[in-house]
């Protein structure tokens, strides 16, 4: 288990609290990676000019795993840099402490006036400039993790796309490849079995509109995919609203956020956590490192019982 210190942080604290955080130098992603530990990512849409500040203070309060993309219309990967240098420059961290998942967005994506690449270059270009940019904006050598933001609408674009992820994991400047938006269980096995390299992440919302992701989640366990959710909380706000689920969450010492947090973490996925809040930074963390401990909050039926909440049924 990650060691806990009482910190007091300086500056203003809207919350006027004062809260346990991690020992932010005591784990690294290298580490929790090594272990097979779950884990949350902090992830960084629609943060614009707060971008580098709450990157930094989620590294500071414990985040190791940081979510981007190379799609200027949702994301600030340049602020996202910028946090992650003040961060590592604050804490004296190494590059390994820290993993960097960004994407390559196609053009269907993008905002028209602002776009990371040629758009009329052909799709292998269009991805390796996006990903030279993301390079420069994160200032960094190697992504750990690059995600295809979308699958294109015919196969053939996005294989086209998926040999040069695969050709930049040949040359050391990724480490791993995935794709996201992908709800199609038929897409990403095509994809699967196409792939030379396969994919190690699938990245999707976590919400009722799909069924939850049954049938995909399965395949991800099947093939070791990492399944990563995003609006997690968000898409079940009204779930996570019912008093069952608040009676639940009291018992164990939860808040209904972090009660999803755990059940999605007990599951085996990686739940995306976009929080602008110190506070629920370090209550995440904190039920984060519960579950690294191998405490086991829910028991088979509470399992149950939370999924009949949420809505989630074969």
């Amino acid at each position: 288990m990650i060691p806990t210190v009482p910190v007091v942080f300086s500056g203003d604290d809207k919350e006027g609290v004062v809260v346990k955080t991690s020992l932010v130098d005591a784990y690294s992603a290298s580490k929790i990676l090594k272990n097979g530990l779950p884990y949350l990512v902090y992830g960084t849409a629609w943060k614009k000019g707060e971008s580098a500040r709450l990157v930094q203070e989620a590294i500071q309060h414990g985040f190791r795993f940081i979510d981007t993309a190379g799609q200027p219309k949702h994301y600030n990967e340049g602020g996202v840099g910028d946090g992650i240098v003040a961060a590592i420059q604050e804490l004296s961290l190494s590059r390994d402490d820290l993993w960097i998942q960004t994407k390559f967005s196609p053009i269907g994506g993008q905002d028209p006036t602002n776009i990371p690449y040629d758009p009329d270059a052909d799709v292998e270009d269009q991805v390796l400039q996006s990903f030279e940019a993301s390079l420069k904006n994160l200032k960094t050598k190697y992504i750990d993790s690059l995600v295809l933001h979308s699958p294109y609408h015919t196969m053939e674009d996005t294989m086209k796309a998926w040999r040069i992820f695969e050709q930049l994991v040949d040359e050391g400047k990724v480490l791993q490849i995935g794709i996201s938006n992908c709800y199609d269980i038929e897409v990403f096995q095509k994809l699967y079995g196409a792939a030379r390299i396969k994919p190690s992440v699938l990245q999707n919302r976590f919400y009722s509109d799909s069924g939850f992701d049954i049938a995909l989640r399965e395949f991800c366990a099947e093939k070791g995919v990492i399944h990563q959710s995003f609006w997690t909380l968000t898409a079940s706000r009204q779930a996570l609203a019912r008093p069952e689920i608040a009676k639940i969450a009291d018992g164990k010492d939860l808040t209904p956020q972090t009660l999803m947090y755990a059940f999605m973490m007990s599951m085996g996925h990686t739940p995306l956590d976009g929080t602008t809040s110190k506070v629920h930074m370090m209550e995440d963390i904190a039920v984060m490192e519960r579950i690294q401990s191998e405490e086991e909050i829910f028991n088979p039926s509470e399992m149950e019982e939370i999924a009949f909440l949420l809505g989630i049924t074969k």
